[in-house]
């Protein structure tokens, strides 16, 4: 009969062993980074968003000069332009935003699969 305890003891520690590389396959790393990359990316559009309404709102403040004269079209390629220029703002680091929603949003993740 120990035999048998022993080899029961063997082929559970075997199944466990499976069990946890089939969790850690290459398949399943590439699903989980591929997710990172788009969280992360998600992130850093939701702060060039936020950085595009403080820039338009900070331009709005400052007062408009007939010096040079206006065009109509003005106003969209300064609105185009501060899109750009937040877009690269975030990925460049920005002001940490992205980063932190990052970090929360991805522990979200992390317990939300845990309580699977």
């Amino acid at each position: 009969m120990p035999d048998q305890g022993a080899s029961f003891a063997d082929r559970l520690a075997k199944a466990v062993q499976e069990s946890e590389q089939s969790t850690k396959s290459p398949a399943s790393d590439s699903i989980k980074q591929s997710e990172d990359a788009k969280l992360k990316t998600a992130c850093q559009e939701m702060e060039a968003v936020f950085l595009n309404m403080m820039l338009s709102r900070m331009r709005a403040t400052v007062p408009k000069t007939k010096l040079l004269g206006e065009t109509s079209g003005e106003e969209t390629m300064q609105s185009l332009l501060d899109t750009e220029l937040t877009k690269d703002m975030a990925k460049a680091g920005g002001m940490g935003l992205a980063d932190m929603l990052y970090r929360q949003l991805s522990k979200n993740t992390v317990k939300g699969q845990a309580a699977q």
